[in-house]
């Protein structure tokens, strides 16, 4: 399963400054303000733009009276110096490291200006600018005090700002509601080498994470795969696997106390008229014990990390004989396991399961090496590993179905098998309410399955389940018996 790679990368805005004395005077976007023209300077300024106008076209201006009076140049000076400011304020784009990309509607500017007094609005309290400071930004001019961060409620006073939903924000507000943090290590993700952030995710539980957690030495949990925070320790079992503690409270620790899914399993089978005859043995065991025995068998197509075994030889197999403790460090303790003697009575000798996973996952190994056992006690030969790999997965996943889908069980079990029998699988009663991280485990489980990119496990699943959904389970078997291969 592949895990997801995410980069962020975004910009910030400028505010521009400015005052009015009579005269708006904006700021460029630098630290500083423009020198304001004194009353003077822009009266000469406007008396000769507006010489320059008349002058080009005689025909449109109008002439100039040499006795107008001193309070129609300062209209003039005012009405022109007033033009000159009524284009959109600046307005500057640049990468920053901790802000993701947004898309703002482009808006078009407007500026209010009150036609008695020609004072501008504010933004944000919608009064009248006055004399004094401004701001010019978001195509907008707002009071010092008014332009306030959309999370804290408090005036931005920063150079620089972030953008989110086309609401202002404080930089550092920004990074505390919007900047992704580690779910390990529970610190903002750092930026890469590009100013960009970058972080890793499992694509099912969506779990963030710094990529150098991934060759620092972070432990995930062996059966939910989630990777360990540093708040938070795993449990390690006696092999080195670390479980998480929610994986913990359902884990299966010792033989006996597997013989009660042992029990639940066989009654699915029956309730699939696939009852299986044979008393086989069934042990927990320890991942060195499920090596050696591997390695004692003569025949088999295996996972690199081999959880299950149906064994067909005659060996002698370490099995956990009584729960495990917790002891300090959370590590597991006090491990009893003693040799059991398989013999070979028929074409099974035992099924074995790596012991201290949770239930739903055992559950499913179990589930899938039964359906070995029942290949192999039932005569069919010469299937190819894709084949029986592949109707191994599909009655594993058929009972994750009818473990965490309300009353599936029933309805799963008999629509697969609706061509040969009427009997409905029945709902285990040891099964009890699931918690939620139960439910979404069993659904993680069942992901692992279906997205399974080998040729034996996953395209053979595929194959064997679009297979049983079209003829059914008992068609497909028997199809499979006769040929070999899956009905097509």
């Amino acid at each position: 399963m592949g895990w997801l790679n995410k980069i962020f990368k975004g910009s910030v805005n400028r505010v521009s400054r400015g005052h009015y004395d009579g005269h708006w005077h904006e700021g460029n976007q630098s630290e500083h303000t423009r020198d304001a023209y004194d009353e003077s300077d822009s009266e000469d300024i406007a008396r000769a733009i507006a010489l320059s106008l008349a002058e080009q076209d005689p025909n449109k201006g109008k002439a100039i009276d040499p006795d107008y009076s001193l309070e129609e140049d300062e209209q003039l000076a005012r009405a022109l110096q007033e033009s000159l400011n009524t284009e959109s304020p600046p307005h500057q784009n640049a990468p920053v490291e901790n802000v993701p990309t947004e898309s703002i509607p482009a808006r078009e500017p407007h500026q209010h200006v009150l036609p008695s007094s020609g004072f501008r609005t504010c933004a944000g309290c919608r009064k009248p600018i006055g004399h004094g400071r401004f701001l010019s930004c978001m195509d907008e001019v707002w009071h010092p005090q008014c332009f306030k961060c959309y999370a804290c409620n408090k005036p931005i006073s920063e150079y620089e700002f972030a953008m989110h939903e086309d609401q202002p924000y404080h930089k550092s507000c920004y990074k505390d509601f919007f900047h992704p943090k580690c779910d390990v290590c529970k610190n903002f993700i750092p930026t890469n080498q590009n100013g960009l952030i970058e972080y890793r995710a499992h694509p099912f539980w969506m779990q963030k994470y710094c990529p150098s957690h991934e060759d620092d030495g972070t432990p995930r949990c062996c059966s939910c795969e989630r990777m360990e925070p540093t708040d938070i320790k795993y449990i390690t079992l006696d092999d080195g696997r670390k479980l998480c503690l929610e994986c913990l409270t359902s884990a299966t620790m010792d033989s006996p106390e597997c013989q009660h899914l042992y029990m639940d399993i066989q009654e699915f089978f029956e309730g699939l008229n696939m009852k299986v005859e044979q008393q086989v043995p069934l042990l927990l065991v320890e991942r060195q014990a499920l090596n050696e025995a591997l390695e004692a068998e003569k025949s088999g197509h295996h996972l690199p990390e081999t959880r299950g075994l149906c064994l067909s030889e005659e060996q002698i197999v370490r099995t956990i004989l009584k729960r495990p403790t917790i002891g300090p460090g959370n590590r597991i303790m006090d491990m009893i396991t003693g040799p059991y003697k398989l013999v070979r009575r028929c074409e099974v000798t035992a099924i074995l399961i790596l012991y201290g996973l949770p239930r739903l996952q055992t559950g499913s190994i179990l589930a899938h090496e039964m359906m070995h056992a029942y290949l192999r006690l039932k005569g069919y030969r010469s299937l190819s590993p894709q084949v029986e790999e592949g109707i191994c997965q599909v009655l594993s996943h058929l009972w994750l179905e009818s473990e965490i889908i309300a009353g599936a069980s029933g309805n799963a079990a008999s629509s697969s098998a609706s061509s040969s029998s009427s009997s409905a699988a029945p709902t285990s009663s040891k099964k009890g309410a699931k918690t939620e991280f139960e439910k979404k485990l069993g659904a993680f489980i069942k992901n692992q399955i279906e997205t399974d990119s080998s040729v034996e496990y996953g395209d053979g699943f595929r194959a064997g389940i679009q297979a049983v959904e079209q003829y059914g389970l008992r068609s497909t078997l028997d199809h499979m018996r006769l040929t070999g291969s899956f009905p097509y």
